[in-house]
């Protein structure tokens, strides 16, 4: 059965539910930039510092909760003509911040006519 087709004014929005990771869009053709991106998260919000007192899963819950506020937990993504309308060199990633895996649920709404 083929799916719905959505018109120009159509768009999604993805949100990610819990707070020790973030969704962002960000460049998708060299892997150094997610590298480049968990270094300068991990400068800003370093696992273990002192600074942190809420540390009940280990020295990276405080951190991961700061930067998910910093690098979001949803977005808006138009579709233009079927597909999501993103730059050239761009992805969507969930952005894990804790340094253990962790099972993680992202909700995608879609808005528009089909």
């Amino acid at each position: 059965m083929p799916g719905p087709k959505w018109g120009a004014t159509a768009g999604h929005g993805v949100y990610q539910r819990l707070p020790g990771a973030s969704l962002c869009i960000t460049e998708n053709a060299d892997a150094e930039v997610r590298r480049d991106l968990e270094r300068f998260a991990q400068r800003l919000a370093p696992d273990g510092d002192a600074l942190f007192r809420h540390d009940t899963e280990g020295p990276d819950d405080m951190p991961a909760h700061l930067r998910n506020l910093l690098a979001g937990y949803e977005l808006t993504v138009p579709i233009r003509d079927g597909p999501l309308a993103l730059g050239t060199w761009q992805g969507i990633y969930l952005w894990e911040h804790r340094t253990s895996g962790h099972s993680r649920e992202v909700v995608i709404t879609l808005h528009g006519e089909s």
